[in-house]
């Protein structure tokens, strides 16, 4: 039994590694990039290595999740721990920013499929009066290293070099190998079913050309742009062929008869609503932080460590919850924080205390920390084991698929008002108002010191507006997420003392 135990304890530790590592990437490599383009050159192509990386864990992420449910999940969680530290590597030794992206997509390959099984594997060997507690734990995680990367990112180009943002997920992922390869013992039989090519392929190239479209315009092309019409025509076109195939494929890689489930379904729109919500925070607190209140631009994590705060102990509270109440009640108790936190976000201004910023920032990450790990749960919480991969995973996807709207619809909306401000402020001035719009030039303390207190104070009084600004807009997820809790049904995590079991069980 003590040997039991023992092993579960290195496979939990193993899956919080592999989550940790993929979930933290993205963050970790923004704070570095400034130093990678210096090294690498490629200024106008570096918007590639983000958005190769999300290309590839968004469209790997419902693919891996259904080949988990059809071949087991250790195989795959394996896939990609093999996949993500031979991008790790490789990015590491690329000597151009072409080079750069091509291994951030073999990376994004990788953590697509880590993450959605990670949780599936939870709800596989744990009974269901324990998986509130670890889902707990592991949306604790989740939120926290979307925080922690900054920080680390910006300690370790500053002190080590960039490449190390890259190679220090080797032995954390090796560490999480050995842990998941030798401990995790999967008895679950698996029968061979015919895989929907059709499905994956079109889902692929759906994702690829809606990201590329929101990626690059408005900055390299603009929207009306033949390319960007083009890459939007190209995402519904394959996005309607996908919607069509799965309704014919033996085996979906999404299917949609899970979606006749009210609490798969609300569940989802909540989780799709909160990524986009959620990453207007994280985004422009510390632009606000650093741009108004002139603070370093390598303390960006220690700026959300508050956020960081609330959304661990948010999401502890909600997996703890989960064998008390309904799914429904901890959610409405969420959104309600989440919403209040973002309308506090949007008083922002040069005058607010430090100290109200960091009450708003508490409040805003426990707002979003119980989604981490309640709505995880709920979407798989109706499902048996050969289709909980599917269900993690379409949860996953979702949310990041928020996110990225969000990064672009948000990003758009605080750029305009930014401009509109600082137009206003500067007496329509064009040469003013465009010098203005580079916010990385007064990021820098040091170039701060030389622009005229006169002109800064515009433009930080125009960068405070054009945040709040965002942060109230922000508010329409928040608000539709807020309903679609209320339409959730009022299920409650099933208590089957049997449920560990026949579940794969170390």
């Amino acid at each position: 039994m003590h040997d039991k135990q023992t092993n579960i304890k290195l496979v939990v530790a193993g899956l919080l590694l592999g989550i940790l590592m993929a979930a933290m990437d993205n963050t970790i490599v923004a704070t570095a990039m400034y130093t990678i383009v210096e090294k690498l050159g490629g200024s106008k192509q570096f918007v590639w290595v983000t958005s190769a990386y999300m290309v590839a864990v968004m469209a790997g992420t419902p693919i891996f999740g259904k080949l988990s449910d059809m071949y087991g999940r250790k195989r795959f969680f394996i896939f990609g721990l093999i996949v993500f530290l031979a991008g790790s590597a490789l990015c590491g030794m690329a000597n151009s920013i072409v080079e750069l992206s091509i291994f951030r997509a073999i990376q994004g390959i990788g953590g697509g499929a880590l993450m959605p099984i990670a949780f599936t594997i939870v709800y596989d060997v744990f009974p269901a009066e324990q998986r509130g507690k670890m889902t707990g734990l592991f949306g604790a995680v989740f939120g926290t290293s979307s925080i922690l990367g900054p920080l680390l990112g910006a300690y370790i180009t500053d002190y080590i070099g960039w490449e190390w943002v890259f190679y220090v997920n080797v032995p954390i992922g090796i560490l999480s190998f050995i842990f998941i390869t030798f401990y995790y013992k999967e008895s679950m039989e698996h029968s061979k079913q015919k895989i929907d090519w059709t499905g994956a392929i079109t889902l692929v190239g759906a994702v690829v050309s809606l990201m590329f479209a929101l990626e690059l315009g408005g900055e390299k092309y603009a929207w009306d742009s033949a390319v960007i019409l083009g890459l939007f025509a190209a995402f519904a076109l394959l996005f309607i062929v996908f919607l069509f195939a799965e309704t014919k494929a033996a085996e979906p890689i999404l299917s949609f008869k899970m979606f006749k489930d009210r609490l798969f379904a609300s569940s989802n729109a909540v989780a799709l609503l909160y990524g986009a919500g959620f990453i207007v925070a994280t985004v422009y607190i510390p632009i606000f932080v650093q741009g108004v209140f002139g603070d370093s631009a390598s303390n960006s994590g220690l700026i959300l460590m508050p956020m960081m705060l609330g959304s661990v102990v948010g999401s502890q509270l909600g997996g703890f919850l989960t064998t008390k109440t309904s799914f429904r009640n901890i959610m409405t108790f969420s959104a309600i924080c989440f919403v209040i936190g973002l309308f506090t976000l949007g008083t922002l201004s040069p005058d607010t205390a430090r100290v109200l910023v960091t009450i708003y920032m508490i409040l805003t990450g426990f707002g979003v920390g119980f989604s981490f790990s309640v709505l995880s749960m709920a979407s798989i919480n109706n499902f048996d084991m050969r289709q909980r991969g599917a269900a993690t995973s379409t949860n996953s996807f979702l949310r990041s698929f928020g996110m990225t709207l969000g990064i672009t619809i948000f990003g758009i909306i605080q750029r305009n008002s930014f401009t509109n401000k600082a137009t206003e402020l500067f007496g329509g001035s064009a040469a003013a108002v465009q010098g203005a719009s580079d916010r990385n030039s007064f990021i820098s303390q040091a170039d701060r010191a030389k622009i005229p207190a006169e002109v800064l104070h515009k433009i930080t009084t125009a960068l405070s507006s054009s945040i709040a600004h965002t942060f109230l807009w922000a508010l329409v997820p928040a608000g539709l997420a807020l309903l679609f809790v209320f339409a959730m049904p009022g299920d409650r995590v099933k208590m089957r003392k049997n449920a560990s079991a026949a579940s794969g069980r170390s």
